[in-house]
């Protein structure tokens, strides 16, 4: 028998169109559907929206207008940012610090970087999946062109000192990126504050429609575009504009701010009851630094079980979750993030990430915390 609805607790992987996100974007989907590069009327509506948009963006990161620039996605906005910078900076150097944690989209990114020449410094983390800042001021080198260390984690939740990392590239006149894609909408992204040059973010994350990201890079870091084409972005990032997605986008993360003082309580409540319930369950374990964490995410590891299993069951019941990072959930292999931070191969198989939504219920949680430990006494069962 299908359980009568799905408890979602997989929101670090994507989260549910906010109903008036859809709103605002509804008539750039049916009457508005003007090129932004075309001057009849039309098209100027759209440029119009397209303007519109990137004013909010910039009022929330605390930036000018002119420093964002829209993708088509949070890796297209690491990538832009990184191979961008990266290529425009050759002939002052090649070397690239960043994190042994990071979203393959930083990594991949720096690995590929590697075929042309570049050097990559992945720093360590500690047990809890911090980076430490000393190790990155130890890192840098004269050829050093470009540090990147993402905001929050996207599989255990850990935040980053990424002010003080900032301060330090600052002061040693380094271009600083910061994958915030899991951490928009959660946490404070002024850009003054935190210190960063280049900041990524993914509308998908923050209840805004997928297939757009954000960029910021500020003025004067000098980026070569990776897709070739027309002028649009300012000649970042080629491809007729998508227009709605731009306005979803915007709205989304306005609303996300605007929201936060009333729905982040609630749900970091939700997490943290998850949290202790789940602990409750022999040879379990929180992963991620106790508190310096998102305020959605609760993950651990458990003794003698699959984490692949665990999902399984749980969705049996209904319950949607998550091993890890939503980019690598057909892989079979243990997470990157797990092993950097000291755990062996056969604790790091056996992960679960649940992570809670504004449309969570504490009637959510308490069925998880009903149904987990009898599944967990199951799986070892049968081992």
């Amino acid at each position: 028998m299908m359980p009568e609805r799905t408890i979602y607790l997989d929101h670090a992987a994507t989260t549910a169109l906010d109903a008036r996100v859809l709103d605002a974007m509804i008539p750039y989907l049916t009457t508005e559907y003007g090129n932004a590069s075309s001057i009849y009327t039309l098209g100027r509506h759209a440029m119009q929206a397209i303007d519109g948009a990137r004013e909010q963006v910039a009022e929330i990161l605390n930036c000018r207008p002119t420093e964002i620039t829209f993708t088509g996605c949070g890796s297209e906005s690491d990538n832009l940012a990184i191979k961008g910078m990266a290529f425009a900076s050759q002939k002052k150097g090649n070397h690239i610090i960043t994190s042994s944690i990071e979203h393959h989209a930083v990594l991949h990114t720096c690995q590929y970087l590697e075929r042309f020449g570049f050097k990559t410094t992945y720093l360590p983390v500690d047990g809890y999946g911090r980076v430490n800042p000393d190790d990155v001021e130890r890192a840098i080198t004269d050829q050093t062109i470009l540090v990147s260390i993402m905001y929050a984690n996207n599989e255990v939740g850990t935040i980053e000192p990424i002010a003080e990392i900032g301060r330090i590239c600052r002061a040693r006149k380094l271009a600083f990126h910061v994958d915030a894609v899991q951490a928009g909408g959660s946490l404070p992204i002024d850009v003054a504050a935190l210190n960063v040059d280049l900041l990524s973010l993914s509308a998908h994350k923050f209840y805004g429609p997928k297939g757009i990201g954000i960029l910021y890079a500020r003025q004067g870091m000098r980026i070569l575009p990776q897709m070739q084409g027309g002028s649009q972005e300012r000649g970042k990032r080629a491809g007729t504009e998508n227009v709605a997605g731009i306005v979803g986008a915007a709205t989304a993360l306005r609303l996300a701010y605007e929201d936060l003082p009333q729905v982040q309580p609630r749900i970091q409540a939700l997490r943290d009851r998850l949290i202790a319930g789940v602990l409750t369950i022999p040879r379990s374990q929180l992963t991620g630094h106790p508190i310096e964490r998102l305020p959605n995410n609760a993950s651990f590891v458990f003794e003698g079980v699959e984490g692949e299993s665990i999902l399984l069951s749980l969705d049996l019941l209904g319950i949607a979750a998550s091993t890890g990072s939503a980019c690598t959930s057909g892989s079979v292999d243990p997470s990157h993030v797990l092993l950097a931070m000291g755990l062996p191969v056969e604790l790091a198989h056996g992960s679960l990430r649940l992570t809670v939504g504004k449309g969570n219920t504490e009637e959510d949680v308490e069925t998880i915390l009903s149904a987990l430990p009898g599944i967990i006494e199951k799986l070892r069962e049968l081992r």
